[in-house]
């Protein structure tokens, strides 16, 4: 049964995605990504998984800074995906496709990405055990996992606010950690990327 918050999630986002590209998102994302290349590790000819895909910037972004990388977009709002294949984000095809789904139900076999990214989309997920098995499920042996979010100072903690139209949720360095070891996913470092926006970097046990 489908959690009453990740329907109000996609409606939030189905009704947000036509002006989601504005000028303040775009540059905030553009700053954010040029900050999280600095970290990546790719193997040649990577197959790569960006889970909270939005318009598809992230994995534009990649594309044209891999020539050889394979990358799905995989988002709930089906209005985002829409958006994503409609922009310019075709001129990748085919290396590029974009799939509407739930996080915590992958339609992807066993191991069939080296890496996963979710940028900004963690927060958004009320059942984050359940999102973080399907990534190991779906990640490669030694694959990576990039992790990108708002992230509290405070050691070991996690918050859950109120937003209208449901929650979202914030965990420290150290919760993030917790997660990941419950799920068979190592920490390998955090990174301040962005004011108050971590990376943590998990690699499949």
């Amino acid at each position: 049964m489908t959690h009453p918050e990740i329907i109000k999630k996609q409606k939030l986002f189905d009704r947000w995605a036509s002006t989601y590209d504005i000028l303040f998102t775009t540059i905030f994302y553009q700053a954010l990504h040029k900050r999280l290349l600095d970290y990546l590790h790719l193997p040649d000819s990577p197959n790569v998984l960006d889970l909270g895909c939005g318009t598809g910037r992230l994995l534009d972004r990649l594309a044209e800074e891999f020539p050889t990388l394979r990358g799905t977009g995989f988002d709930l709002s089906p209005e985002m995906i829409h958006q994503a294949r409609q922009k310019k984000r075709d001129r990748h095809r085919p290396r590029l496709i974009f799939i509407q789904g739930n996080a915590e139900q992958l339609p992807f076999t066993d191991q069939q990405f080296d890496t996963v990214f979710n940028t900004i989309s963690f927060l958004h997920y009320p059942n984050p055990s359940r999102v973080l098995s399907e990534v190991n499920r779906v990640l490669s042996p030694r694959g990576k996992y990039y992790l990108v979010d708002f992230t509290p100072l405070g050691q070991n903690m996690s918050h859950a606010l109120g937003v209208s139209p449901a929650n979202i949720y914030l965990y420290s360095r150290q919760r993030r950690e917790q997660l990941g070891r419950e799920a068979r996913l190592q920490c390998q470092g955090h990174y301040s990327l962005l004011g108050p926006v971590w990376l943590t970097i998990f690699t499949k046990i």
